[in-house]
């Protein structure tokens, strides 16, 4: 079997599986998930989206949004308020309790950086940033185009 030399992609995922363990290590000891401080995130630059909106950006099923929700909401971090004139909507907002953890895990999520970029100077830093927001912007682009073999197979 021939392997290619550069295996960015495993690589990549790598990195990224040992950066989101890293989090979840220091997390654990305030009581929190990763998958939870990502909600608290979103939803602090998105106040008032709904759950099927938050799902979404998450990237992540609605079932499985709800159930990280119940938990914030039992936590009294996250509030659902019903939309003005439609009782199955609901929007949700961070309760002011939510704000301190907030701030305690993106420390968390800044340590964890730290930790993964130590010994790579200022440039390098810059320079992997550019190259990975270039692999984004392609990626993109291609998942926005369909496969040259699904265009064969479906004419």
């Amino acid at each position: 079997m021939n392997f290619p030399s550069s295996p960015v992609g495993f690589l990549l995922h790598d990195v990224a599986r040992l950066m989101r363990r890293r989090f979840e290590q220091r997390a654990a000891a305030l009581g929190f998930t990763r998958a939870q401080w990502q909600v608290l995130l979103h939803l602090s630059r998105n106040e008032g989206i709904n759950q099927a909106g938050l799902a979404e950006i998450l990237e992540v099923e609605p079932i499985s949004l709800v159930r990280i929700l119940d938990k914030l909401q039992a936590r009294g971090l996250v509030e659902r308020r019903q939309k003005d004139g439609d009782r199955r909507c609901w929007q949700l907002f961070l309760t002011p309790d939510a704000h301190p953890s907030l701030a305690l895990l993106q420390d968390i999520g800044e340590q964890t950086r730290a930790e993964a970029l130590a010994g790579i100077d200022a440039p390098e830093r810059d320079a992997l940033i550019r190259t990975l927001s270039l692999l984004k912007t392609n990626l993109v682009d291609a998942c926005a185009k369909p496969a040259v073999d699904d265009e064969a197979q479906h004419g």
